[in-house]
């Protein structure tokens, strides 16, 4: 039997839709990451409208000691990666 990439492919798409489909519905019909008190909705935290933000979030909860810069590049190798994934992918 030939080895087809082409269903392999469709495949792992189908399994991986279906699984964050499953996943984005538990996720809402247990109402996870909603800030009880706040008609914001989810990720309502994400939004720097909310009343007294500083009061939800715990200042020391965004401090690191790794410098930005490194930040920086691990975010533009992240993003070459994917380019390279999508292209491996697209062949």
């Amino acid at each position: 039997m030939k080895f087809n990439k082409k269903i392999l492919y469709k495949t792992v798409t189908v399994i991986m839709m279906v699984t964050v489909i499953i996943i984005a519905a538990y996720i809402m019909i247990n109402r996870l990451g909603l800030i009880e008190g706040y008609d914001f909705g989810g990720g309502a935290y994400y939004y720097v409208d909310i009343p007294e933000f500083e009061k939800i979030v715990d200042e020391d909860a965004f401090r690191t000691t790794v410098p930005v810069w490194v930040h920086v590049v691990l975010f533009i190798a992240w993003g070459w990666l994917m380019w390279r994934l999508w292209l491996w992918l697209d062949n």
